[in-house]
């Protein structure tokens, strides 16, 4: 897959097969639209392009404090395409200026002018241009002036995109891991890169990997226990794991901390990047007034984490 960020020097498309939109998550209602992409490519002999944004339209029209939760950061989004099998991703970066083109101007001079589109495949509620003056009903009227065919993504579709990315987004705030994993259709993830903390882990016993997210714009899951496994720099495989989310009740903790237990491992970590993905929720945080009572539950933790991923102790 080819990544475009420059809208002056994107290449000749061939029979440009485009579709656009955010596409947080790519999940599995996000499939149905590759599909239909790749099936129009296939009858043409052209190539799918998918035109996302960034950063998210609403941050530049809606700014203001954890306005956006990403279920995929940007480069998450791009591996995920390419997974899909999408030959060009076009990332235009949003800004005010754009945003102001007229629904006339965004037509001409950036779907047609720079794509040369061959179908464009569009939801039946698309909005574009200034105040979302453009829609369906324009390029209706336009696809024959400019040579595109136009395919309308139905209301069903739609409404079930939007309905599983609020519904993925609920269910990871909430804890349904398994919900929001089979909604996505794969494990929901993070990644982040090993810091120092307080080493309190390590004298209970259970030392942890400190997570600083990339992006803060990540929706982090609820906080509470979860079975995961983790991708680490030098192993080819996933590594079983238990990580905490929260604020350390037993501790009077004030900040969030991401903390992850890699079973079995003792290698340093600090200033690498993990990534965790989230098989299974365990229990919610828990304040305990005695040391030994957390360790007891770290360590039941610690089972019910391995037997849900079959790790052997």
């Amino acid at each position: 897959m080819q990544v475009h960020r420059d809208l002056k020097h994107l290449p000749e498309f061939r029979n440009a097969i485009i579709t656009i939109g955010t596409f947080d998550g790519v999940h599995a209602g996000h499939r149905f639209i590759i599909q239909q992409l790749e099936q129009a490519a296939a009858e043409c002999d052209g190539e799918t392009v998918i035109v996302t944004f960034d950063p998210h339209p609403r941050e530049v029209l809606m700014p203001r404090p954890n306005n956006i939760r990403l279920l995929t950061t940007l480069p998450e989004k791009i591996a995920l395409l390419e997974q899909a099998g999408i030959d060009h991703l076009v990332v235009v970066p949003f800004t005010k200026a754009f945003s102001e083109l007229s629904a006339r101007e965004y037509l001409e001079d950036f779907l047609v002018a720079r794509f040369k589109p061959h179908t464009i495949i569009i939801g039946y509620d698309h909005r574009f241009g200034h105040n979302r003056e453009g829609g369906l009903e324009l390029l209706e009227a336009e696809q024959q002036q400019y040579g595109f065919r136009l395919v309308e993504i139905p209301q069903q579709v739609v409404n079930d995109l939007t309905v599983s990315s609020t519904k993925i987004r609920k269910s990871l705030q909430e804890g349904e891991v398994l919900l929001a994993n089979e909604l996505l259709g794969y494990p929901y993830f993070l990644s982040g890169t090993v810091v120092h903390g307080d080493k309190m882990g390590r004298q209970l016993g259970y030392p942890t990997a400190n997570l600083h997210l990339k992006d803060e714009r990540k929706l982090i899951p609820a906080e509470g226990i979860y079975a995961v496994r983790v991708k680490a720099p030098g192993h080819d495989s996933l590594l079983p794991a238990v990580m905490s989310i929260g604020f350390r009740p037993t501790f009077n903790g004030t900040d969030l901390r991401l903390e992850v237990h890699l079973f079995d491992f003792n290698e340093d970590l600090y200033d690498q990047e993990l990534t965790v993905y989230f098989i299974a929720y365990i229990r919610s945080n828990q304040k305990f007034d005695d040391i030994k009572d957390l360790i007891v539950q770290m360590d039941k933790d610690s089972v019910q984490s391995r037997e849900i991923l079959g790790a052997k102790a």
